[in-house]
């Protein structure tokens, strides 16, 4: 009875925060239109619209209570590097290294997510060294064997090929955050079906990036096995 109590518990936390934050993931319009000075928060109502959060990304709903999109893109060296600051006349605003960042870690995360259930759920590479893993304990494996040498070599490869877009924008190529001109089957040739896919991406990142946390979770604290339910 005290672990099904527990439970419900955690099962009505977790609603009660999706419920919380499911404005932040409402898409206002496939065609977005710049917010007025003055006005308040489509996600936030009672909140004024973040002077950053001007509607002209997709997905914005101006949801960012913690005022982040308003830091001055110079005061944070940690993050985004002076050099990188220097690089133009006119700094990127912050709110395109917020949703550059906000795109490579929701795009990691929809990865994550099918490699994670896939992993849990029994299928595996072909080899000993890969057999009963889980997605859990696969990081210590894989270092224990050397696989994770060629990981960091990829990630290595994709910081690289991110680094020169980055640079790029900030040299005046109108790039825009996320964009790899990684389109082989031609989606994004219409430009209504660009926005569609654009706002369809950023909602799915989003809800991606929760459910990762969620799924780890879950994995380390009750079951290692899809579908993490412990019984």
């Amino acid at each position: 009875r005290s672990w099904y109590l527990k439970n419900k518990m955690m099962r009505t936390i977790v609603l009660a925060l999706c419920a919380a934050s499911a404005a932040a993931f409402a898409p206002r319009s496939a065609t977005r239109g710049m917010v007025s000075m003055g006005a308040k928060s489509a996600a936030i109502p009672f909140l004024p619209n973040p002077a950053g959060c001007d509607g002209s990304l997709p997905g914005d709903v101006g949801f960012d209570p913690l005022g982040l999109s308003s830091i001055d893109p110079k005061s944070l060296p940690q993050i985004i590097p002076e050099a990188a600051v220097q690089a133009a006349a006119e700094p990127l605003p912050t709110m395109y290294w917020m949703r550059e960042a906000e795109l490579k870690h929701g795009r990691l995360c929809m990865l994550a997510i099918v490699g994670c259930i896939t992993v849990d759920a029994g299928i595996h590479f072909p080899g000993a060294k890969y057999e009963g893993l889980s997605s859990v304990a696969a990081h210590d494996a894989m270092v224990d064997s050397g696989n994770m040498g060629f990981l960091f070599t990829m990630v290595g490869i994709i910081e690289l090929i991110s680094g020169t877009a980055i640079a790029a924008a900030q040299a005046g190529s109108g790039r825009e955050p996320g964009d790899f001109a990684l389109d082989p089957l031609k989606f994004c040739e219409d430009p209504a079906l660009k926005e569609k896919y654009k706002l369809a991406e950023i909602t799915h990142a989003r809800l991606a990036m929760l459910a990762f946390s969620g799924l780890i979770t879950q994995a380390v604290g009750v079951s290692d096995k899809f579908p993490y339910v412990g019984f």
